[in-house]
């Protein structure tokens, strides 16, 4: 493996933690603290804050802010823009850093454009957050959330797949993996 590439106007500051083969594009800022695995890719314009916590293989987007008290696993997606926020009610003449709230975005799960994520929740293994929705509580593993407030209209298998709303017919159609769907909640067999 290859240390990591850090494009030119790309700022990391000293301390953060980057894996091999990670790749840091335009106008990145990587602040000290942060801690990110192997073969990542940041796009441009992204920011990532000093309290988070990043696996393998995770893939930002442009205009992405990660801000303090999320943790993304291994093989997460995080669509253009998309937002993290990390207090419950912020006002610009209340400090309230110490009220911080984690955000943990399980492994596989992808997070499309524009959708708003905020904190304190939990985004399930292998979810599916549709691009624009807001998500204001915890998701259940391989769900398929979409509008605002997030509500689930499915499930997604882990190729990305939406998988069948038949209630006989629980095999993804396109690489034929088979889950054990139930009133609320599906999982791998």
């Amino acid at each position: 493996m290859a240390a990591y590439t850090v494009h030119s106007t790309a700022i990391v500051d000293d301390g953060a933690v980057i894996g091999d083969d990670t790749r840091v594009w335009h106008w990145v800022h990587i602040c000290s603290g942060a801690r990110i695995g192997a073969r990542c890719s940041f796009g441009q314009n992204v920011f990532v804050g000093n309290d988070v916590i990043i696996g393998d293989n995770v893939k930002v987007q442009n205009n992405v802010s990660i801000y303090d008290a999320v943790t993304l696993e291994d093989d997460v997606f995080c669509g253009p823009s998309m937002v993290f926020t990390n207090v419950n009610n912020p006002r610009s003449h209340v400090n309230r850093k110490h009220e911080y709230r984690r955000t943990v975005v399980k492994r596989g799960a992808s997070i499309g454009a524009n959708a708003t994520v905020v904190c304190g929740h939990e985004i399930g293994e292998y979810a599916f957050i549709g691009a624009g929705a807001v998500v204001t509580r915890d998701v259940k593993p391989y769900a398929l959330m979409v509008g605002t407030p997030a509500r689930r209209i499915g499930w997604m298998c882990q190729c990305g797949e939406r998988l069948p709303d038949s209630i006989d017919q629980h095999a993804c159609t396109a690489c034929g993996q088979r889950y054990d769907i139930g009133g609320n909640h599906c999982a791998p067999l």
